[in-house]
Protein backbone atom coordinates (compact mmCIF):
# COMPACT_ATOMS: atom_id res chain seq x y z
CA UNK A 1 0.00 0.00 0.00
CA UNK A 2 1.39 3.48 -0.77
CA UNK A 3 1.85 6.17 1.55
CA UNK A 4 -1.59 8.62 1.59
CA UNK A 5 1.69 11.20 0.45
CA UNK A 6 3.17 8.96 -2.10
CA UNK A 7 5.79 10.54 -4.53
CA UNK A 8 6.88 9.25 -8.27
CA UNK A 9 9.35 9.99 -10.68
CA UNK A 10 9.44 9.72 -14.82
CA UNK A 11 11.64 7.69 -16.75
CA UNK A 12 12.23 7.80 -20.51
CA UNK A 13 13.55 5.29 -22.73
CA UNK A 14 15.74 7.22 -25.16
CA UNK A 15 18.18 6.03 -28.18
CA UNK A 16 20.60 8.29 -27.13
CA UNK A 17 21.75 9.53 -24.23
CA UNK A 18 23.62 12.37 -25.04
CA UNK A 19 20.65 13.79 -27.65
CA UNK A 20 18.24 12.93 -24.96
CA UNK A 21 19.76 15.19 -22.57
CA UNK A 22 20.74 18.20 -25.02
CA UNK A 23 17.05 18.05 -25.99
CA UNK A 24 15.85 18.57 -22.82
CA UNK A 25 17.85 20.40 -21.30
CA UNK A 26 18.05 22.99 -23.96
CA UNK A 27 13.70 22.89 -24.76
CA UNK A 28 12.95 22.77 -20.66
CA UNK A 29 16.02 23.83 -18.70
CA UNK A 30 16.39 20.71 -16.64
CA UNK A 31 19.65 20.07 -15.20
CA UNK A 32 22.30 17.46 -15.06
CA UNK A 33 21.97 15.57 -11.63
CA UNK A 34 23.50 12.21 -11.02
CA UNK A 35 24.58 10.00 -14.23
CA UNK A 36 23.68 6.66 -12.68
CA UNK A 37 26.42 4.58 -15.18
CA UNK A 38 26.58 4.54 -18.95
CA UNK A 39 22.92 4.53 -19.65
CA UNK A 40 21.02 6.53 -16.92
CA UNK A 41 21.29 10.23 -16.42
CA UNK A 42 18.94 12.25 -13.60
CA UNK A 43 17.55 15.55 -15.14
CA UNK A 44 16.36 17.75 -12.17
CA UNK A 45 14.88 21.26 -11.96
CA UNK A 46 11.05 20.37 -12.53
CA UNK A 47 8.31 18.97 -9.81
CA UNK A 48 9.56 15.71 -10.01
CA UNK A 49 13.12 14.43 -11.47
CA UNK A 50 13.30 12.80 -15.10
CA UNK A 51 15.22 9.65 -15.95
CA UNK A 52 16.80 9.41 -18.82
CA UNK A 53 17.09 5.65 -19.68
CA UNK A 54 19.67 4.17 -22.80
CA UNK A 55 18.23 1.55 -24.73
CA UNK A 56 18.64 0.61 -28.13
CA UNK A 57 15.96 0.53 -30.86
CA UNK A 58 14.66 -2.55 -31.32
CA UNK A 59 16.06 -3.97 -27.74
CA UNK A 60 13.73 -5.92 -26.25
CA UNK A 61 10.62 -4.19 -24.45
CA UNK A 62 8.36 -6.92 -23.18
CA UNK A 63 8.93 -10.93 -22.20
CA UNK A 64 6.17 -10.73 -25.08
CA UNK A 65 8.87 -10.18 -28.22
CA UNK A 66 7.70 -6.37 -28.03
CA UNK A 67 10.96 -4.37 -28.98
CA UNK A 68 11.40 -0.60 -28.42
CA UNK A 69 10.39 1.60 -31.61
CA UNK A 70 11.33 5.67 -31.46
CA UNK A 71 9.40 6.30 -34.46
CA UNK A 72 6.81 8.50 -33.58
CA UNK A 73 4.14 6.30 -31.99
CA UNK A 74 0.62 7.45 -29.62
CA UNK A 75 0.40 6.55 -26.33
CA UNK A 76 -2.37 7.79 -24.02
CA UNK A 77 0.31 8.73 -21.19
CA UNK A 78 2.76 11.91 -22.30
CA UNK A 79 3.83 14.65 -20.37
CA UNK A 80 2.48 18.01 -20.14
CA UNK A 81 4.60 20.61 -19.87
CA UNK A 82 3.29 23.76 -17.74
CA UNK A 83 4.49 26.79 -18.78
CA UNK A 84 4.24 30.46 -18.32
CA UNK A 85 4.71 31.99 -21.88
CA UNK A 86 3.61 29.10 -24.36
CA UNK A 87 4.72 30.91 -27.28
CA UNK A 88 8.70 31.31 -26.07
CA UNK A 89 8.26 27.40 -24.53
CA UNK A 90 7.23 26.60 -27.94
CA UNK A 91 9.65 28.03 -29.82
CA UNK A 92 12.48 26.83 -26.86
CA UNK A 93 11.40 22.97 -27.75
CA UNK A 94 11.14 23.42 -31.30
CA UNK A 95 14.57 25.13 -31.68
CA UNK A 96 15.75 22.06 -29.41
CA UNK A 97 14.36 19.94 -31.97
CA UNK A 98 10.79 19.28 -31.09
CA UNK A 99 8.34 18.72 -33.97
CA UNK A 100 5.12 20.71 -33.49
CA UNK A 101 2.11 18.84 -34.30
CA UNK A 102 -0.43 20.77 -33.49
CA UNK A 103 -0.59 24.26 -33.25
CA UNK A 104 -1.29 26.41 -30.05
CA UNK A 105 -5.12 26.23 -29.58
CA UNK A 106 -7.19 27.79 -27.03
CA UNK A 107 -9.54 27.04 -24.75
CA UNK A 108 -11.58 28.22 -21.41
CA UNK A 109 -8.66 26.92 -19.33
CA UNK A 110 -5.88 27.92 -21.50
CA UNK A 111 -3.89 27.21 -24.32
CA UNK A 112 -2.12 24.26 -25.53
CA UNK A 113 0.30 22.82 -28.33
CA UNK A 114 1.15 19.45 -28.69
CA UNK A 115 4.64 18.48 -29.64
CA UNK A 116 7.45 15.23 -30.47
CA UNK A 117 10.29 15.14 -28.89
CA UNK A 118 13.23 13.84 -31.30
CA UNK A 119 12.23 10.02 -29.89
CA UNK A 120 9.35 9.59 -31.05
CA UNK A 121 7.75 10.68 -27.81
CA UNK A 122 4.54 12.88 -27.56
CA UNK A 123 4.10 16.23 -25.15
CA UNK A 124 2.16 19.07 -24.28
CA UNK A 125 3.00 22.57 -23.53
CA UNK A 126 -0.07 24.45 -21.99
CA UNK A 127 -0.17 27.16 -20.42
CA UNK A 128 -3.29 28.23 -17.80
CA UNK A 129 -5.43 31.00 -17.99
CA UNK A 130 -6.06 32.31 -14.15
CA UNK A 131 -8.93 29.42 -13.67
CA UNK A 132 -7.33 27.13 -14.96
CA UNK A 133 -9.21 23.98 -14.83
CA UNK A 134 -11.33 25.57 -12.17
CA UNK A 135 -12.81 27.18 -15.51
CA UNK A 136 -14.45 23.54 -16.76
CA UNK A 137 -16.45 23.45 -13.23
CA UNK A 138 -20.24 23.78 -13.37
Amino acid sequence: MLPSAASFIVNLDVPDLVAAEAFYTQAFGLHTGRRLGPGALELLGGPTPLYLLQNDAGSAATEDGDVRDYERHWTPVHLDWVVADIDAALARAVAAGASLEQAVREHRWGRIAVLADPFGHGFCLIQFSDAGYDALLE
